[in-house]
């Protein structure tokens, strides 16, 4: 008997058996983009593939999807970084009847439960309140206060990459205007990095990339040749986090924040510190706040789902 836990990422799909906090055989796929039926297969099969390694069988099924999460339903309600999730999804239920037998499922936002394996097992362990934020193909948060992690009355507490911070901005990915993820966002950069280069400005982040999506590391590269658009773009990033993180420590009062995803993670502690740097000059009343680094780093979702047990 064991419980694995799934992370569903607009990227890759991760999962593993996880046992006192640490993920065991864990295994990843891209993330399929062909509609909600191939993306449980990809998770069925993943789930399948980390029993049969770990040699157990699996009764307890957490699951971090990105958007909005109704988690009394296990329903995916509204996933704008998901291809073919532009209606609610029953995910819970069809991984279950995709896995047969006793399984029990449950579902929740990924950075609500990259958030809780980070307060239990990571960066913030032993922390009653904190703010996880994840840069990633969005941008999500996770907010634990009291030790309890928050949802709000119809599942959307803590989405961070929805706040506004140029209300004339960029459109978001959800079709909102000057949302932080239509800055900080993968995804969003690479579709500005892209515009930018098809109007005449060079680029290596598209040199890099070519046809291919412009992945954590290409961002990582382009900036470490000094790349313009690239600098030009993390550095409005970097003042669109440090702008709506000020804001939510603001008002919920915390010291805390742990930075985490795929291109948080991949820039690590020095793009943390510059965010840092912003929000201790934009946070009211000039409080102390700290800002970390996810220590589980591609873990924490995985992690996190499988405390939702």
């Amino acid at each position: 008997m064991a419980t694995v836990g799934v992370d569903l990422g607009g990227t890759k799909v991760m999962a593993a058996v996880v046992h006192h906090g640490k993920p065991h055989h864990p295994g990843k796929v891209p993330t399929p983009t062909d509609g909600p039926e191939a993306v449980v297969e990809a998770i069925a099969t993943l789930i399948e593939e980390t029993a049969a390694a770990n040699d157990v069988e699996v009764t307890h099924v957490g699951i971090g999807a990105p958007g909005k999460v109704d988690r009394e339903a296990g329903v995916l309600a509204h996933a704008p970084n998901l291809v073919g999730f532009g209606q609610p999804v029953a995910l819970a239920d069809m991984v279950a009847a995709r896995l047969g037998g006793d399984v029990h499922v449950r579902l929740d936002n990924d950075v609500s439960v990259a958030a809780l394996g980070e307060g239990t097992h990571g960066a913030a362990a032993g922390s009653a309140d904190l703010l996880a934020v994840w840069v990633g193909t969005g941008v999500g948060g996770g907010l634990i206060l009291g030790g309890d992690l928050r949802r709000g009355d119809s599942g959307g507490a803590g989405e961070i990459g929805h706040t506004t911070v140029w209300p004339e901005g960029r459109v978001c990915g959800c079709g909102g205007i000057g949302h932080l993820e239509a800055y900080a966002g993968r995804a969003a950069l690479e579709a500005e990095a892209r515009r930018r280069h098809a109007a005449g400005e060079p680029s290596a982040l598209v040199d890099l990339a070519g046809e291919e999506r412009m992945k954590s590391k290409i961002f990582a590269e382009a900036l470490d040749a000094g790349d313009q658009v690239a600098t030009r773009l993390l550095d409005d990033a970097v003042q669109a986090l440090g702008l709506s993180i000020a804001s939510v420590v603001t008002v919920v009062d915390i010291d805390l924040v742990v930075i985490g995803g795929g291109l948080g993670g991949r820039l690590g502690d020095p793009f943390v510190a510059r965010v840092e740097r912003v929000v201790q000059e934009k946070v009211f009343g000039n409080r102390p706040v700290r800002l970390v680094t996810s220590t589980l780093l591609d873990y924490a979702g995985v992690v996190g789902a499988a405390e939702l047990f």
